[in-house]
């Protein structure tokens, strides 16, 4: 297989040269960020994360800041959810959408202080569209991409790990709540979050000369816990039906499509970019959806781009992500299919990569 050049035209993280010494075998880029994909079996990662407990780099993760006495305004302009009421120290998960209420990333949105609004960015250019609304609308923000760099420590021995760490006290943080903390002088900021649903913590490093000095930090109090690195993992993230921007979704996909429209607000007097379009979408239904396909056949290997589904001779949408799933013993795809194919129960025609094969529309998440 080719390999990824290194070149200053992407950023190294803060964990780059630990990544490298705890084996690293792949790498991607994402936020203009090089991304550790595998330490050598994405099977193996996954029994690990179910069972153990493991450290990720996720320092691509990056932070937009809106700073100011408008800061407020400005991230509810820019979320489809509702932020009222999010207190100091809670994060909300929302979808960001353009003008035509097309889904332009899903961030976490932490507010870290009363004029203080962090942006955690998937992969998608937001900095310019984050200043560009704040400019269209005249408000006094200051919009910034932060110095700071979250290291991630999921899997169910993660809470253990944390405690040995910081103290006991993590173990009452609740979910998606964000508090200061402290390691050996290393100022962070810690929450409870992960793109996983075994359970952990991000670890939000705000010096991030101390990249090396935190991941050995979180390695020694692992270490009885039999932690390891790893990375976020393709397989578990499917079997729950955790989207990926820019995977799962098209440049077209609105967030109903994506099955987030439990996040789309439409409170009476909330102003965000995007609602008049979503509320003409709402009432339209929908046209395609994000959907769980079981494959059947053997064992193959992931998609490396969008594949066909058919149903007869009719092209009805595309298999956006595909693997094997170790839990369920056959190949799940997360696919974007037109109504009514769409249908629970519904059997169709995929192409994978290694051949045409019959493909059932089934719940999700997978597991």
């Amino acid at each position: 297989m080719p390999e990824i050049a290194f070149s200053p035209r992407a950023r190294k993280s803060p964990y780059f040269g630990a990544t490298i010494e705890a084996g690293a075998t792949a790498f991607s880029i994402y936020n203009h960020t090089y991304f550790p994909m595998s330490y050598g079996s994405m099977e193996q990662e996954y029994w690990h994360l179910l069972n153990k407990v493991a450290v990720w780099d996720v320092a691509c993760q990056i932070q937009i800041e809106l700073r100011g006495p408008q800061a407020g305004e400005l991230a509810q302009l820019l979320s489809a959810r509702n932020l009222a009421g999010t207190e100091v120290g809670q994060g909300r998960y929302v979808p960001m959408c353009d003008h035509e209420g097309r889904l332009l990333n899903d961030p976490l949105v932490l507010r870290v202080a009363e004029d203080q609004w962090w942006f955690s960015i998937a992969d998608s250019d937001m900095l310019a569209w984050c200043r560009a609304i704040g400019a269209e609308r005249r408000l006094e923000v200051d919009i910034n991409e932060l110095d700071v760099a979250p290291l991630a420590v999921q899997g169910p021995l993660a809470a253990d790990v944390v405690a040995d760490l910081m103290g006991e006290w993590t173990r009452d943080l609740g979910f998606f709540r964000y508090a200061p903390a402290e390691v050996d002088g290393i100022a962070l900021l810690i929450g409870r979050a992960g793109y996983s649903t075994k359970g952990g913590f991000e670890l939000y490093l705000q010096d991030t000369n101390r990249g090396h000095d935190l991941w050995t930090r979180i390695m020694a109090a692992g270490e009885p816990y039999g932690i390891a690195p790893g990375t976020p993992n393709h397989m578990e993230r499917i079997e729950s039906a955790f989207i990926s921007i820019r995977t799962d979704t098209d440049d077209n996909t609105d967030p109903f499509e994506a099955r987030l429209g439990r996040y789309v607000s439409f409170d009476p007097g909330l102003d965000y970019i995007g609602r008049p379009a979503l509320e003409a979408k709402q009432r339209a239904g929908l046209q395609r959806e994000l959907v769980g396909l079981v494959i059947d056949g053997e064992r193959q290997i992931p998609n490396t781009e969008p594949l066909p589904v058919h149903q007869d001779t009719t092209a009805v949408g595309q298999i956006r992500s595909m693997v094997w799933s170790p839990r369920l013993e056959t190949m799940i795809a997360l696919a974007i299919i037109d109504a009514p194919h769409n249908q629970l129960g519904t059997k169709l025609a995929a192409a994978t990569t290694a051949g045409e094969r019959v493909a059932l529309v089934t719940e999700l998440p997978f597991i």
